[in-house]
């Protein structure tokens, strides 16, 4: 006879993200599924995060405002009071796709053998105002010699099984932008994930930190770090070409400006079959 399904945690880290962190907490809380676990970790916000949380409450299992050294100090705070056996991560601009998002991962996710620690669907990718821009997200047999040089597996809601923490730790704080990679890394680099099709997980708002074009180069740079970490000593020509890619873009940001640029780069990201920068006039 089947057991109950897995109790699912959604941990979210936020700093003064009062415009976007009620649409968060939201879409968890109108989530089918029962059995979830809300953590939500504030660095010390003066926005009026605080009071949304103390005000949403009824829908969080745990919450705290204090200072923090940034998302993956507030993560692991996340962890250390998690109690699911699966357990997802979100900033506070995310939120979930639908309703029924994490009722139908954890039907997936209970089909999964113990050695499968790490399991994705597909993100939406949503312009500031919500406005759908492109889906992300491809199966793991298409990326996995690709992740040894890029992240490019979406982790906004990507469920990592308990005992992945166990075996490996907790995020390393010392990464500003890819302590993820890195996390993601030291399961990867010698197991596999699982792709789970015809789930769209989460949508991830463009702007977050590592949107940010000045970011993309530390991004990509700690992305290498975190590759040596790994015992990858060579970069391989995907990073390679990526960094250069970066570089031009940070070289049109600073000539043209960021709305000129953006429309530079438009015609590039069509032919690649992606929906073009949002440049409303």
């Amino acid at each position: 006879m089947k057991g109950p399904l897995p109790c699912l945690t959604v941990i979210v880290a936020v700093f003064n993200g009062a415009a976007t962190l009620q649409q968060c907490i939201d879409s968890v809380a109108r989530q089918t599924y029962p059995n979830k676990d809300l953590i939500i970790i504030d660095g010390g916000s003066t926005d009026g995060s605080v009071d949304l949380l103390a005000a949403s409450q009824e829908h969080i299992n745990y919450w705290i405002s204090a200072p923090d050294s940034g998302i993956y100090h507030a993560w692991n705070k996340g962890l250390a009071q998690a109690k699911g056996e699966w357990i997802c991560f979100l900033g506070a601009d995310d939120y979930f796709w639908d309703e029924r998002v994490l009722e139908r991962m954890a039907q997936e996710l209970e089909k999964l053998p113990p050695d499968i620690r790490v399991a994705y669907g597909r993100i939406m990718l949503v312009s500031p105002d919500g406005a759908s821009l492109y889906p992300a997200g491809e199966p793991w047999e298409k990326i996995r010699g690709r992740f040894r040089q890029v992240m490019c597996l979406p982790h906004p809601g990507a469920m990592h099984r308990r005992s992945m923490f166990e075996r490996h730790g907790v995020f390393n704080e010392s990464f500003h932008i890819a302590g993820d990679y890195e996390l993601l890394l030291r399961e990867l680099k010698m197991a596999d994930a699982i792709f789970i099709p015809g789930i769209t997980s989460v949508a991830v708002r463009q702007g977050g930190i590592s949107s940010i074009p000045s970011n993309f180069l530390m991004s990509l740079r700690e992305a290498r770090r975190a590759q040596r970490m790994h015992g990858q000593y060579f970069p391989g020509w995907i990073w390679l070409m990526a960094m250069a890619r970066v570089h031009l873009r940070l070289l049109l940001w600073r000539a043209l400006g960021g709305r000129r640029a953006q429309k530079t780069l438009d015609p590039g990201r069509h032919l690649k079959e992606l929906l073009r920068f949002r440049t409303k006039r």
